[in-house]
């Protein structure tokens, strides 16, 4: 239940904070495979530190067997630029997983976290509107490394 609570409370906390640059975005890839994030600086500039909290899932059917998983990823993040308007992105954080599987034997469910770093680019308007991003993120916990995965967003700044 603790994980639960985390995210939000961090996002309430978020909305709190009177950053410059906030921004909601959809995910295809990276560390929510599928998701909706919320994203925004920790400073009053367009660039610098910041972080995300995101929700994302999928749901799998093969036969007798129905699988859901849902995923929550947490990071921070910094931005590097000079036009306020195209940026480099780094970052890193990590992403609770939660996995239910149910099939005729009952059901098998478990939780576990996969670390995620983040490499690209991002272009985002210095006042409100289109938001995209690409790049490299890969992820990493206790089974082993995927160097290549990578994400692409789109979505809105304000």
């Amino acid at each position: 239940m603790r994980l639960f609570f985390s995210p939000i409370l961090f996002l309430l906390f978020c909305n709190n904070i009177k950053a410059q640059a906030k921004s909601v975005y959809f995910e295809a890839g990276g560390p929510g495979v599928l998701s909706v994030n919320y994203d925004m600086r920790f400073q009053k500039t367009e660039g610098g530190f910041g972080g995300r909290i995101g929700l994302g899932g999928f749901s799998l059917s093969d036969g007798g067997s129905k699988t859901g998983i849902i995923l929550l990823p947490i990071g921070v993040n910094y931005l590097f630029g000079k036009d306020e308007r195209n940026y480099f992105e780094i970052g890193g954080g990590i992403t609770p997983v939660f996995v239910t599987n149910k099939d005729w034997n009952g059901s098998g469910n478990f939780s576990g976290t996969v670390g995620h770093l983040n490499i690209g680019y991002r272009l985002q308007p210095k006042n409100s509107g289109f938001l995209f991003r690409a790049g490299l993120v890969p992820l990493f916990n206790k089974n082993g490394f995927v160097p290549y995965y990578a994400g692409v967003s789109f979505g809105y700044k304000f």
